[in-house]
Order: C-alpha cells, then sequence, then structure tokens
C-alpha cells in the first residue's frame, strides 16, 4: 500500500509561495495560450539611458501576446568594436519573456520599439539610442538571415552573458552549452554592474 503524498499546504516544512506572487505570476500568463520562452539583450548609448531601457521594457511588456518575467540588473561596458573613448559607454540588460508570437513576429516588435525611441544606427558598432537583440527563442536553432537563432555572437559576448546568467543562471545557448561555461571562457573584464540603477519589471 503506497503511502499518500503529503500535499504543500499539510507539509510544515514547505514555505508558501506568497499570495502577491501567485497572483503576479498568473495575472502574467493567464492570457497566453501555450507561450515560448524567449531571452532579448537590451542595449543603449545615447541619451538617457536607463530611461531608454526602461521604455524598451514597458514596450515589450504592452505587446499583446508578450509578458515580461524577468529583468536583469544593469551593467556598463565599453562599445563593441570600436576605438577606446570614441563613443559613450552602454547600459547592458537582458529580459526573459513568454510570447506566443513567432519569432519573426517578435523580431518585427523589437524593431518598431527600436524605432519608436528614434534609434541611430548609421554605421555598423555605431552608437545607438536603443538596441533590441532576440538572443534566444525557445531552443530554435536557426541560420535564416534575417533572425539568426540563437544570436549569432551572443556566445561571445561578456555583456550579454553576464546579465542573462544574472536573471537565468542554469540558461543554456542552444547549440553552445550553458552560459556558465560560456561566461567562464569570456571572462567578466570591462562588464561593471551598476548598483546604482535598476530596472522595474513591468506591474
Amino acid at each position: 500500500m503506497s503511502t499518500p503524498r503529503m500535499n504543500a499546504q499539510s507539509d510544515p516544512t514547505v514555505q508558501p509561495v506568497p499570495a502577491s506572487v501567485v497572483a503576479q505570476v498568473d495575472a502574467a500568463d493567464v492570457t497566453l495560450s501555450n507561450p515560448k520562452r524567449a531571452v532579448i539583450a537590451l542595449g543603449s548609448n545615447l541619451g538617457n539611458r536607463l530611461e531608454t531601457l526602461q521604455g524598451a521594457i514597458d514596450a515589450l511588456e504592452d505587446t499583446p501576446g508578450l509578458r515580461v518575467k524577468a529583468v536583469s540588473p544593469v551593467y556598463e561596458t565599453e562599445p563593441w568594436g570600436v576605438e577606446a573613448g570614441s563613443q559613450p559607454s552602454y547600459f547592458n540588460a537582458v529580459v526573459v519573456i513568454k510570447t506566443t508570437l513567432p519569432p519573426s513576429s517578435l523580431l518585427e516588435r523589437g524593431q518598431a520599439i527600436e524605432e519608436a525611441f528614434d534609434r541611430v544606427h548609421e554605421e555598423r558598432w555605431g552608437p545607438r539610442t536603443i538596441d533590441v537583440d532576440i538572443l534566444a527563442y525557445a531552443d530554435v536553432v536557426s541560420d535564416d538571415p534575417l533572425l539568426t537563432l540563437p544570436h549569432p555572437r551572443a556566445h561571445q559576448r561578456a555583456f550579454v552573458l553576464v546579465p542573462w546568467h544574472d536573471v537565468d543562471p542554469e540558461a543554456r545557448v542552444p547549440g553552445r552549452g550553458p552560459v556558465t561555461d560560456l561566461l567562464a571562457e569570456v571572462g567578466l573584464e570591462g562588464v561593471r554592474r551598476r548598483v546604482d540603477l535598476e530596472l522595474r519589471l513591468p506591474d
């Protein structure tokens, strides 16, 4: 005869999840049917960088069929691929979302957010108001030139891997391996956490 399973309510060793947290999670997911998990990188080095990052997060949350589930700390980094001191530093962050949008529609939404913030992108590696890059979409691996998944350089960039690891320590880059291992190879040089700054998870 098997022993009846003890549920969380009758087990004194199980700490209940606060009702407010349960309500927040339920509210975030109830409108989505079979959502996919995706990871998005945000970066800005022009204008009010923190305000722009927050605005992009809020715009993502306002997207039908999309809910923002986690927001990383803010990191400050020097621009990639250009001479030191030739551009302002970047504020970078990573967000985890759940969405029913297909990758192509998610890409279009990201581009629309960039346009809404008057993105400046006149040259490769040039300064920009906001970058919205899809790092990964579920376990999809695709070499579509319009949207390569996972992001073709995500596994090489500490400014992506560090905040990604913050929001999901168990994360894996599809086809590349655990973020933890990739970060160990890349190192932390040039990535500085801004403990004085904070991005807000949308209500």
